[in-house]
């Protein structure tokens, strides 16, 4: 990793009085690029106590996060010179944006290195910030790479660097947003939950803070597979991860800042550490509650909170939601995920018996007061079949009793939960198996037991399931794609003859046409 960009230090004072000072004439640059954002209070769903929640929403800033702030605290101060030379900088999306911004607004050319993984979004974003002064570099695959190649641009064509968290001044812009925090009059709070990347906002937040609330306690949140500042503290000193996960890619930095750990050692309280399934449960309160998308890192300090609630009962809690930069392909995969379940869920594979009517004695006998969220299923045994359902139930008590429902009914069964082939929709079909197959299209209205009404009215005692296909969107209809085998194609012809297209419990019923039939079978 680089050493600091900044050369602006003074050693004649600590570093937090340096950095508080630097905040405070921060106030009088940052505004001139953007606006304060707001406090908004924030309730967690479900009857268990909670802690009062403040949420500061910086994704609700002209950039969608709070790196504006930074960007252009260091920017204001280039001298003429400096100026004329341009500035480069490397970035994973939200401080390239902050640059583009500040570019734009003081006529300054920025070469801006990203990863060729950056989503597009916020590729589109650096463009519509920083107009023709802003020139994207797309370069290497990880944010390391970005910043070599950033570096190396640097001593070539001698611009200013503008580092993303480890320098002063980007530090004091970010620490702008705890002194509207301080403003609001919604303090003093008992925890502050800090998301932390490089270590910037943190630093620049956390001194801040504990300059006007000194008993409270501030905690660092990161990822567990990208939680660099833990590992400082626990070396002494920053350090490298030998793997970083990127699921939360505005905080996926290998090696906290050094200026940022200088200062978080003395502030933070603690480090905690959340899950990507924590985070993107925490996504999920985020839409429910406030109607705020975030991106992963934004989420990262109420993934804690939600983790900790037990024990903040009754406190005052700050979070930050530092920004809503993610791309819509990444929101989408996010609200199918186990992780942003609101219902606790579990993934089983039950071994049947592979005869007519099966299908429907198990959902019969041990299925009552489950929810089936997930059923895959396609016909690879003469005589064994092993549908996979995932089941949802508002308690978990219930859901627990489901081995106990299988076993007493002489099921056997195995947990999925999570399995690869499970969540990537790997459904095998064996073709040859099948003697007079059709499959249908069904749209069904997603209430209790509308699937379960629609097997038992039309399919039982016509047809042997040989294919299911089917996954909760969260909308009104369900839509699932079935396959039904016949001993003889007279019986087939009979029972698609005689089908309603509509009826009671599902909107639509349709033959798929012969061709995708054909692909399905000769998988």
């Amino acid at each position: 990793m680089p050493p600091a960009a900044t050369d602006m230090t003074d050693v004649t004072l600590p570093l937090n009085q340096q950095l508080n000072r630097e905040i405070l004439m921060a106030r009088e640059r940052v505004y001139r690029f953007g606006q304060p954002t707001p406090m908004e209070r924030l309730i967690l769903p479900g009857p268990e106590p909670q802690p009062e929640i403040w949420a500061k929403r910086e994704d609700l800033s002209a950039v969608k996060s709070y790196k504006w702030r930074g960007a252009c605290n260091r920017m204001a101060q280039l001298t003429a010179e400096q100026a004329v030379r341009g500035v480069v900088t490397a970035s994973a999306g939200n401080h390239a944006q902050g640059v583009a911004l500040a570019a734009q607004a003081l006529g300054i050319h920025a070469r801006i290195f990203m990863p060729r993984s950056t989503p597009r979004i916020k590729q589109q974003a650096v463009r519509h910030h920083g107009g023709s002064w802003v020139e994207i570099v797309l370069s290497g695959d990880s944010y390391d790479d970005a910043v070599t190649a950033a570096r190396d641009d640097e001593r070539v064509r001698g611009a200013v660097y503008v580092h993303a968290y480890d320098d002063l001044q980007v530090m004091a812009g970010q620490g702008t947003l705890a002194d509207e925090v301080v403003l609001s009059g919604h303090g003093p709070f008992d925890t502050a939950f800090l998301q932390v990347g490089g270590g910037g906002m943190t630093a620049g937040v956390s001194t801040w803070l504990y300059s006007y609330w000194p008993d409270l306690e501030l905690v660092g949140v990161e990822g567990v597979g990208q939680a660099s500042m833990r590992a400082a503290l626990t070396a002494g000193h920053p350090v490298p991860l030998p793997e970083l996960d990127i699921f939360c890619d505005g905080t996926a930095v290998r090696q906290a800042g050094a200026l940022p750990f200088a200062v978080c050692r003395h502030t933070l309280t603690r480090t905690e550490t959340v899950t990507n399934s924590e985070v993107s449960r925490a996504i999920r309160v985020l839409w429910e509650s406030l109607r705020c998308i975030s991106e992963p890192s934004g989420a990262l300090g109420l993934a804690a909170v939600i983790k900790n609630r037990a024990a903040l009962a009754d406190k005052k809690v700050l979070l930050i939601i530092t920004g809503a930069n993610i791309d819509f392909l990444q929101l989408g995969l996010i609200a199918q995920s186990e992780g942003a379940a609101s219902l606790a869920s579990r993934t089983l594979r039950i071994q049947l018996q592979e005869r007519r009517g099966t299908m429907l004695e198990l959902l019969d006998s041990c299925f009552t007061g489950l929810n089936i969220a997930d059923f895959q299923y396609g016909k690879n045994h003469e005589t064994s079949a092993w549908p996979v359902f995932t089941i949802t139930a508002e308690d978990p008590a219930v859901l627990a009793e489901l081995p106990a429902r299988l076993e007493s009914r002489g099921f056997s069964w195995e947990d999925l939960t999570g399995a690869t082939d499970v969540l990537f929709r790997a459904i095998p079909l064996r073709g040859d198996l099948l003697r007079c197959p059709l499959f249908l299209r069904l749209d069904f209205y997603e209430r209790a037991g509308a699937l379960h009404d629609f097997l038992d009215a039309v399919i039982r005692g016509r047809a042997s399931l040989c294919y299911f296909n089917y996954r909760q969107s969260g909308e009104r209809i369900g839509r699932a794609l079935i396959g039904l085998d016949f001993e003889e194609y007279i019986q087939r012809d009979s029972f698609l003859a005689a089908l309603p297209s509509q009826g009671s419990g599902y909107r639509s019923c349709q033959p798929v046409d012969a061709a995708t039939a054909l692909r399905l079978t000769q998988r």
